[in-house]
Parts: C-alpha cells; sequence; structure tokens
C-alpha cells in the first residue's frame, strides 16, 4: 500500500507543475501559445500511445519490476525537460508520458490483484494521494522559479526529489513477489474488450475528463493572468483547484464501490464541472470566480478517481482490469490530448477565453453522458456475452 500510494504521488506533478510556468517558457524560448500546449499534451499523447502494450510489457518484466522501470523513465525525462534547450524540453516532456504511462495503466489492476475485496477504498487513497502532489506542484512552481530566483528550468527538474524517494520505497515490491505470481494478474487486451458499450463509455468518460482537467490545470494560470491577477496568485488558484477536489477524491470511490449503480454519481460531476465553467467564464466578480475554480475541482477530482474506481468496478477480475485499463487510457489519453493544444490554439486565433471555456462546456455535457452509461451495474464483456447468448438462442 505504502508503495502504490508512493507512485501516485508522481503521477501528477511533471505535468501540473508547467502550467504557471508557461508563460516564462513561452518568453524565454519564443515558442506560440499552441507549442506551449505541447508540454502539457505530449505526456498525454505518449502513455495514450505506450498504454495498449503495456499489459504485454507487464507480462515480461512483472508489474512490480514495469513500475520500477515506469519510476525511472520519468525520473529521465524530468531531468532532460531542466536541461533548458528546446529539443531536450520536448523529448524530456515524451519520457516523462511514457513513464507516467507504465504506472498508470499498472495501478488499478494492481489494487484489483491484491485489495479485490476493497478496490473504492485503495483507489480512493491512491487518487487522494495523487491529487495531493497534483495540487502542490504548480503552486510551488512560481515560487521556485522566482522567489528562490532558480528559473523554470530547476523549479520543474526539483520534483525528481520526489521520484527517487519512490524508487526506494518501491523496491521491496521486487523481492516479495515472484515474476511467475505477477505475471498473472495482467494479460494483452483482447479484441473483445473493444466491442463492449460499457467499455467504450469508460474509455470516453476517462478521456473526456481529462481533457477538461489537463486543460484547465495548463490554461487557468493564463486565464485568471488576462481577468487582471498575478500569474504567481494564478499558479495558486491551480493549487486550489486541484486541493478543492481532495475530498471527494477519496469520497467517491468508497461510495460508488457501495453503490448499486453509480449513474447518479457521473450527473452529479457533470454538474458540479459545468457550473464551474459558467462561472469562470461569466467573469461576473472575484468571489464567483474563486467559487467557480472550486466547484471545477470538486467536479474534476471526483471525476478522475471515479474514472478508475469504474475500471475497478466494470471489470469481473484483475485481467479485465489490466485490460479494460489499457483500452480507457489509451483511447481516453488520446482525447485528452486535444484539450491544451486545442484550447491554446484556439486563444491564438480568437485572442479570447470564451471560445475555449464554451468548448469545455460542451465537452462536459458529453462526459456526463458517457458516465451515466458507465455507471450501469454490469461487466464490460457481460453485454456482449448476453448478446450472443440471445442471437444464439433465436438461431436455434
Amino acid at each position: 500500500m505504502a508503495g502504490i500510494i508512493f507512485v501516485a504521488f508522481n503521477l501528477r506533478p511533471a505535468i501540473t507543475s508547467v502550467g504557471p510556468l508557461i508563460g516564462a517558457i513561452r518568453d524565454e524560448t519564443g515558442i506560440s501559445n499552441g507549442a506551449a500546449g505541447l508540454l502539457t499534451t505530449l505526456p498525454l499523447v505518449a502513455f495514450a500511445l505506450l498504454s495498449p502494450f503495456v499489459p504485454r510489457i507487464a507480462q515480461k518484466l512483472g508489474s512490480d519490476w514495469s513500475i520500477l522501470l515506469g519510476l525511472t523513465i520519468l525520473g529521465a525525462g524530468i531531468a532532460a525537460r531542466s536541461a533548458g534547450m528546446l529539443p531536450p524540453l520536448y523529448i524530456g516532456t515524451i519520457l516523462i508520458g511514457l513513464g507516467v504511462g507504465l504506472c498508470n495503466v499498472l495501478l488499478p489492476g494492481m489494487v484489483k490483484e491484491k485489495f479485490p475485496q476493497k478496490v473504492g477504498l485503495l483507489t480512493g487513497i491512491y487518487t487522494f494521494s495523487m491529487g495531493i502532489c497534483a495540487g502542490l506542484a504548480p503552486g510551488f512552481s512560481v515560487p521556485l522559479a522566482e522567489g528562490l530566483g532558480v528559473g523554470w528550468r530547476l523549479s520543474l527538474g526539483a520534483w525528481a526529489v520526489l521520484i527517487l524517494i519512490a524508487t526506494i520505497v518501491w523496491l521491496p515490491q521486487l523481492k516479495k513477489t515472484k515474476k511467475k505470481t505477477e505475471v498473472s494478474a495482467v494479460s494483452a487486451p483482447k479484441s473483445s474488450m473493444w466491442t463492449s458499450p460499457i467499455a467504450w463509455q469508460v474509455t470516453l468518460f476517462m478521456g473526456l475528463q481529462s481533457m477538461v482537467y489537463f486543460s484547465a490545470t495548463t490554461w487557468l494560470p493564463e486565464i485568471l493572468h488576462s481577468q487582471g491577477r498575478e500569474i504567481a496568485a494564478a499558479g495558486w488558484m491551480v493549487t486550489v483547484l486541484q486541493f478543492s477536489g481532495l475530498p471527494v477524491n477519496f469520497i467517491i470511490p468508497v461510495l460508488a464501490d457501495r453503490l448499486p449503480n453509480q449513474k447518479g454519481i457521473a450527473l452529479g460531476i457533470g454538474i458540479f464541472t459545468f457550473a464551474g465553467i459558467t462561472g469562470l467564464l461569466l467573469n461576473v466578480n472575484g468571489i464567483i470566480t474563486n467559487i467557480s475554480i472550486v466547484l471545477i475541482g470538486i467536479g474534476l477530482g471526483a471525476a478522475i478517481s471515479h474514472s478508475l474506481t469504474l475500471i475497478g468496478l466494470r471489470a469481473e477480475n484483475a485481467k479485465q482490469a489490466a485490460s479494460l485499463s489499457g483500452m480507457a487510457q489509451s483511447v481516453g489519453y488520446l482525447l485528452a490530448a486535444a484539450g491544451p493544444i486545442l484550447i491554446g490554439s484556439l486563444y491564438d486565433l480568437f485572442q479570447s477565453w470564451t471560445i475555449p471555456l464554451a468548448l469545455l462546456l460542451v465537452i462536459t455535457a458529453i462526459f456526463t453522458i458517457s458516465g451515466i452509461g458507465a455507471g450501469r451495474d454490469q461487466f464490460v464483456l457481460q453485454e456482449r456475452d448476453q448478446k450472443q447468448k440471445k442471437t444464439a438462442s433465436t438461431i436455434a
């Protein structure tokens, strides 16, 4: 459990720490807003492309060794990105995505395998852990860069220390579990998973809520800065957004595990997120904007933990959980990758945040509908098997 928690600590800071520093990176390197959006988008593309192959990697190396590999690649990416030159900046960003991708896909299956009766509780614990550092990272980015005078390079590189700690905590796992036992937890995704309507609804919910999340954490400082706030204060509002979601990070998986279906949870997530983005769009005054950011934080904090919980709840066993996780995170994060760069490009085109925020409202509506469908009390392959039996019975 300690190993899972410390791995989770590292799954977001390397990405969320970029948002408040995008202005400094853009000004120093001379890149456009769209190119700056790539610094958040490229990790998503990288682990979207890697995710379908993660179960096969785990078959070869074992889950525990694969997670160690993920941490190593993630650390190398953080170091490369901090070099400051343009090519290493993007190469390191890709490596960060690959490292996060390995760990991201394997954790839900590992929870299903090691804690099969406590999927909601353990998912809540590790998403809560993930949210803590995801929230701290943007808040500390500007103070580290400007307050301590280390610049954006070392500010982004500071998170390598957390990788080192997680690696030390994870090392005992390599001795406790034999490779043969680990391999039984995962297998390559079966093609039948890709024909399941529920699997696709889980995937769309995962992907589209992630699109809103990464768009918000990337561009919220710039949005607030355009509304008159200091960039350092705007960076801390990303921390407020992240921390607003921490209570529901833990509560939602536990609640979802106990309910007969999870349709109401998806509807509630959609309502909170939609209301928050609407308030940010209207920009009535500072108080309403702050409340809106909290609402977005609650909605998206619940959404990420709920999407990971759905992977465990919609799967009958650890093998299915690994397959569904690979599918949901590959297609889902490929969708999410379009978010930051699309939002940045729309702002470049219209020189206004109105159209980008309106687009996020539409995406929120779509992922809410998908989440309601994914909340049905059925396993991913159960519906397909029932249809096959019905068809066979009809033919007979």
